[in-house]
């Protein structure tokens, strides 16, 4: 890195936002009643792991396992390591041969089946394993895949540190330095990375940092020996911080702790060039050193956590009359409309980890028949006592049916709902349950007190909030709802945790007309920042995982052999 370059870049890092890694899940694949294709053994089976790219929907070769000699209830060892992200929908296609030589073609190999699945669909089954047919041979069973995902535990090591310096260079002409660390992870292509920031210490050439606890895969990726860099700066408020120094180490060797191994020379290579007597700009040393495994967002769902999902629909009448092609509710029968699509896309990714997949659907700001009372909380299925729908289709059903029958009006109030779903979240606190509600609106708030009230005490709960605005609108309230800047605040009361997330769906529109591409990223957005609302939830309230049912062993032993 350039050290004229604006170093206000490097004060302003953002940890909570620094780009960590993903979480690498482990899949393992075994296979039960496999079609024979040998007449005088059994078939030699082989899986092929392929991925499917967001934009080209191409599907592309990830790996291929080992094959294994004679046996239709392979269990195959060479597992595949995926990065997991809770907000993408990973598509994911196994397939399986019978392999009759050693060449690498598979069209030279007979072909056993095929399986389709999502990552998120094995990692949100029970135990994380996903038992389904294999498909693809017309008119024939072609046996049982059972896939289960494991996540690899040094992605949940969180390391505490401490460092302090001594005789760090003098920067500033009146008084002394104002140091600060900047710590940088080393990618595979010899670039850096930004991954911790300690905070300033005035006026001193012999700082101690306060210990800060940093996740170990933004270290280092889960490779121990990766080089981290550490830059040393003099604070300046212009922003032009002064460079000190910088050195190089590993985790290896910071797990060692305190120790004469962990004392760094802090050098500034252009004044070693310059100065022949040069020794260096000071020492760093590592004052103290642990490591604790945290539980992670796929320890609760392997657990059994079940998330729950709510849809909420706005039905004002500033979406337009929805018999009119101007309207935000228009039923192309040829495209879907934004609600639909922004529900489609945040619902299809949630569904995998709620086991009965019946969603409770509701609508708001509309007057219901006969007497046309205006409704707030109104189940789109017409069905009071009952207002699941199966799966996200039928979400979609209910909403058009509605659409024929209730009268849209208004005014724009979100409490109702907001209320209605820490009405649920609010009798299952156990860890057991978590609440994801999706409002989609076209505009401005009319309760933006109650609904803070509502946000402020759904704070408490296992609960968060979506909200995606449809239509041209100004959404500044929404913003302000989403406290990422500033966390909401009702009656003096702060939210014990920001649980709201807020974006405006026109910003996700592919100037293409590529809606799937729309979707992905509008999904992307919006449900990034779930997982850390959810373990903030359960760790504020001391939940830990359920123990995970003991890994699946499959019945019956099988000879492994190499290719």
């Amino acid at each position: 890195m350039d050290k004229l370059e604006d170093m206000s870049s490097v004060y302003d890092f953002d940890p909570i936002t620094g780009n960590i890694p993903a979480t690498k899940v482990e899949v393992t694949v075994s296979c039960r009643d496999l079609l024979d294709k040998d007449t005088f053994s059994k078939s030699d089976p082989l899986c092929v792991l392929y991925t499917q790219g967001v934009e080209t929907k191409q599907w592309r070769e990830f790996g291929r396992t080992e094959v294994i000699d004679n046996t239709l209830n392979p269990d195959f060892v060479r597992k595949y390591i995926l990065d997991y992200f809770f907000e993408e929908k990973q598509n994911l296609r196994f397939d399986f041969y019978d392999v009759d030589s050693k060449s690498p073609d598979l069209s030279k190999h007979d072909f056993l089946g095929q399986m389709f699945c999502t990552l998120g669909e094995i990692v949100g089954s029970p135990a994380s394993r996903l038992e389904k047919p294999l498909g693809g041979i017309q008119g024939k069973k072609c046996g049982t895949v059972v896939l289960s995902a494991e996540e690899l535990s040094n992605c949940r090591d969180s390391a505490t540190m401490q460092f302090c310096a001594n005789k760090l260079d003098k920067k500033d002409f009146f008084g002394k330095s104002d140091p600060f660390m900047v710590f940088y992870r080393s990618n595979e292509d010899g670039t850096f990375t930004i991954c911790h920031k300690t905070e300033v210490v005035k006026n001193t050439l012999n700082p101690v940092w306060q210990p800060f606890p940093i996740p170990v895969r933004a270290l280092c990726n889960g490779d121990f020996d990766r080089t981290i860099k550490v830059e040393v700066y003099d604070w300046d408020r212009d922003g032009s911080h002064d460079f000190i120094g910088d050195f190089t180490t590993s985790y290896r060797e910071l797990a060692r702790g305190q120790s004469q191994f962990n004392v760094y020379e802090v050098i500034n290579t252009k004044k070693k060039m310059k100065k022949k007597k040069y020794a260096n700009s000071g020492t760093v040393t590592l004052l103290s050193f642990s490591v604790e495994s945290e539980f992670t967002f796929l320890d609760y769902i392997k657990g059994g956590t079940q998330i729950n999902f709510t849809v909420a629909i706005d039905f004002t009448a500033s979406n337009g009359n929805p018999s009119q092609s101007t309207s935000l509710h228009y039923m192309n029968p040829y495209q879907l409309n934004a609600y639909a699509m922004a529900l489609k896309a945040v619902g299809e990714i949630i569904q995998d980890y709620d086991s009965d997949k019946m969603f409770p659907a509701l609508g708001f700001g509309a007057k219901l028949p006969p007497e046309g009372r205006v409704s707030h909380e109104f189940p789109l299925n017409g069905n009071l006592e009952n207002p699941y729908c199966n799966g996200i289709e039928g979400i979609l059903e209910a909403y058009h049916q509605s659409l024929k029958t209730v009268q849209l009006y208004g005014p724009t109030n979100f409490a109702p709902v907001v209320n209605h779903v820490a009405r649920y979240a609010a009798a299952v606190q156990d860890g057991s349950q978590y609440f994801v509600l999706l409002i989609i609106t076209d505009g401005v708030i009319s309760d933006m007190a109650q609904t803070k009230e509502a946000i402020v005490n759904g704070a408490k709960l296992p609960m968060s909030i979506i909200i995606v605005g449809v239509g041209q609108a100004e959404f500044d309230a929404m913003v302000e709802l989403d406290g990422d800047d500033i966390r909401i605040s009702s009656r003096g009361k702060l939210a014990e945790r920001d649980i709201v997330q807020f974006v405006p769906f026109r910003d996700y529109m592919d100037r293409t007309g590529n809606h799937v591409l729309s979707m992905a990223r509008l999904a992307k957005d919006v449900l990034a920042e779930i997982p850390d609302q959810f373990i903030s939830y359960m760790k504020s309230r001391g939940i830990k995982p359920n123990p995970a049912p003991p890994p699946y062993t499959p019945p019956g032993h099988t000879h492994h052999t190499q290719i």
